[in-house]
């Protein structure tokens, strides 16, 4: 009878980052300028690699789809944060359910892109003559495909578990977009079903990912280590320990945020983490797959000159 009498609330409120508003607009200026930074980035090298004949490789394949999926990740919050940044921090209850959603897919989907990336690395650097077979292209668009499905079960597993909750108020979510772990801090009913597969599928998620990383990268090191030629052994291991950059990063990030005993209880520190994963790192990706790959750098040059030139 009690749980029937509250009242479910319609709408939740973005505390975001601070109740001030002379920070508002600095704020605004800033993320702007990185979501402006991480759309360019990440466009430019899906077109340079669609483009140019020299990246029709499985580890382009994979980049560009890194890519795709940085635009989409970084698209769901960004806008609304801008948004959010001048004027109410209000967003409805479906509106809330559908962010969390597509968030969930993205980030799931990016994790086992990043552990597909590196396997794909261990095959070319570990068995280089059976790269071609192993790595074929319909067995790259069924790994890709193999990403975005379990994305796709992972959302509808956290979406359907943490909206089935009752939310009867406070309705005010403390962070700048709807994430899992404060959502379920508002929950008037129990939410220890909904917390403990948070924790058990984050762990499985990241971790086993994490650990499918961490051996293809033992492999690999262990094969640049044996390389005769120190040119080869320097380019192979700069190549390599960009990606290993990339993958610290947001696996180590996902970690702090959802798989660490007691992080459902952080509030401020969780904020800028979220920043970290959600904002930053995709605008990061592109400059460490293209700055640290010479031939990117190669190619954007050709491209610049010949643009120059027919100017």
């Amino acid at each position: 009878m009690q749980e029937a009498n509250r009242t479910q609330v319609s709408e939740f409120i973005l505390l975001g980052f601070s109740d001030r508003s002379e920070v508002e607009i600095p704020l605004f200026l800033l993320f702007l300028l990185i979501y402006l930074l991480t759309l360019t980035g990440n466009l430019g090298m899906i077109m340079l690699i669609q483009t140019d004949s020299l990246f029709q490789s499985p580890m382009y394949f994979f980049i560009s789809n890194l890519s795709f999926i940085d635009i989409c990740y970084s698209s769901i919050i960004v806008p609304r944060l801008l948004y959010d940044l001048l004027d109410r921090k209000v967003i409805s209850y479906t509106a809330c359910a559908a962010q969390m959603w597509f968030f969930t897919l993205y980030a799931t989907t990016e994790c086992y892109l990043l552990a597909a990336m590196a396997y794909d690395r261990f095959v070319a650097i570990c068995n280089p003559l059976l790269y071609p077979v192993t790595m074929a292209k319909k067995v790259c668009l069924q790994l890709v495909a193999g990403c975005y499905l379990v994305g796709i079960v992972n959302a509808i597993v956290h979406a359907s578990g943490t909206f089935r909750l009752t939310f009867c108020g406070p309705n005010e979510i403390s962070s700048f977009f709807c994430d899992i772990p404060p959502l379920l801090r508002l929950s008037c009913s129990n939410n220890y079903t909904s917390t403990v597969v948070l924790y058990v599928l984050s762990t499985f998620v990241v971790v086993g990912n994490a650990l499918i990383v961490l051996v293809s990268y033992t492999y690999i090191i262990s094969t640049i280590l044996k390389m005769r030629s120190s040119t080869g052994r320097r380019k192979t291991f700069s190549t390599c320990a960009s990606h290993m950059v990339a993958i610290i990063l947001y696996y180590g990030s996902l970690t702090f945020m959802y798989v660490q005993p007691g992080g459902l209880e952080a509030v401020e520190q969780d904020k800028i983490v979220s920043v970290f994963y959600t904002i930053v790192i995709p605008m990061l990706n592109p400059v460490i797959y293209s700055l640290r790959n010479e031939e990117v750098k190669k190619a954007l040059k050709k491209k610049l000159t010949k643009k120059n030139v027919l100017q």
